[in-house]
């Protein structure tokens, strides 16, 4: 299902910078799986470029400043560069290093805060367009195209009045802000539990609200014994089975199994969660599977059913964003690869 047409024409960005504007291959995304897709199809002889409306590894950068991963260095390498820490687990840090040694080594052609807003044209003939956050517009062409966007700039809604409040929040950066202060926060896995932990560590006082009835599953085996201590021993309060009804300035009111609750607070933290986005998916003719948002595509080449765009990363996974990592995400650059230099070597579009 080719997307609308475009003229063969091309208007020069609206900015005063030079820049090239043509490329065989763009990534939409400079995430982990996006730089990897980046280098592969570059080893594969075409010309590449990476586009973001953020930083380098911009979802990496919002982690938790102090935030350790939960897997091993060698899993997270791409490019055949080693990940080289004394730890077992890396830093948030020594992954940004990491991924921009990564970059700098493939001298990859990466467009910082860049918002791709539109993709229109068809296989061999892509028009995309973006702007920074000067409001400049810049408009590239490109035969091939892969879209590695993530999920996590797109929190999962509380729906609930309140919620665009200053004083919530979707993401969780260091605890020294929210000293003394009475902070709320919401979720059962592992960035809710981590979050609640590291503000009760650095003196606030913190209260869980999850609809579950117990911390979820999910939530790693040394992070889960303490927060169940630490609720055990009062020092985090906690509601089961409960949720917000509203935000306000000085209080939340809750839903929980003993009726309504009124807490006073000061601050809210929804880690409730992130999706993909599916309407920018759509906007380019990718058909997205009915239950779990999976974009339709082929399961060993990951090309999309539009012919030419290929989904890399999380997005694979649709709603279901537990099951792709960059442990395995890493990979999707060598599968797209395989099938551009099959096209470029046949000369397919």
């Amino acid at each position: 299902m080719p997307v609308k047409e475009i003229p063969d024409t091309l208007p020069r960005a609206q900015t005063d910078l030079p820049t090239e504007t043509r490329a065989d291959v763009i990534v939409i995304g400079a995430g982990p799986t996006g730089l990897a897709c980046t280098i592969e199809a570059q080893r594969a002889g075409f010309k590449v470029m990476a586009i973001d409306k953020g930083c380098v590894v911009n979802s990496i950068f919002h982690y938790p400043a102090n935030m350790s991963f939960f897997t091993t260095p060698e899993l997270l390498e791409i490019g055949d560069i080693p990940f080289s820490t004394s730890r077992q687990k890396p830093t948030r840090e020594e992954a940004l290093e990491y991924y921009r040694k990564v970059a700098e080594h493939y001298r990859l052609d990466i467009r910082q805060y860049q918002w791709v807003k539109t993709v229109t044209g068809q296989d061999g003939k892509f028009h995309l367009t973006a702007t920074d956050r000067e409001g400049h517009v810049y408009d590239y062409a490109t035969r091939k195209l892969i879209v590695s966007t993530g999920y996590y700039d797109l929190a999962n809604p509380l729906d609930v009045p309140g919620e665009d409040l200053s004083k919530v929040f979707h993401y969780y950066r260091e605890p020294h802000p929210f000293f003394a202060t009475d902070v709320l926060v919401i979720g059962g896995k592992n960035s809710a539990a981590l979050a609640a932990l590291d503000l009760w560590r650095h003196g606030a006082r913190v209260t869980l609200v999850h609809r579950g009835a117990k911390m979820h599953n999910h939530v790693k085996y040394w992070i889960l014994p303490d927060i169940e201590n630490r609720i055990k021993n009062g020092d985090i309060a906690a509601y089961f089975r409960s949720s917000v009804l509203e935000i306000l300035p000085d209080y939340v009111n809750l839903d929980t199994p003993e009726g309504p609750v009124r807490l006073k607070n000061d601050f809210v933290f929804a880690m409730t969660g992130y999706h993909p986005d599916y309407d920018f998916l759509r906007s380019m003719g990718i058909e997205l599977s009915a239950d779990q948002c999976r974009p339709v595509c082929d399961p060993i080449t990951l090309e999309s059913n539009v012919p030419g765009i290929y989904v890399a990363g999380v997005i694979v996974a649709g709603s279901r964003t537990n099951e792709i990592f960059i442990e395995n995400g890493r990979f999707h650059g060598q599968q797209i690869a395989a099938d551009l230099r099959q096209k470029l070597a046949t000369g397919t579009t």
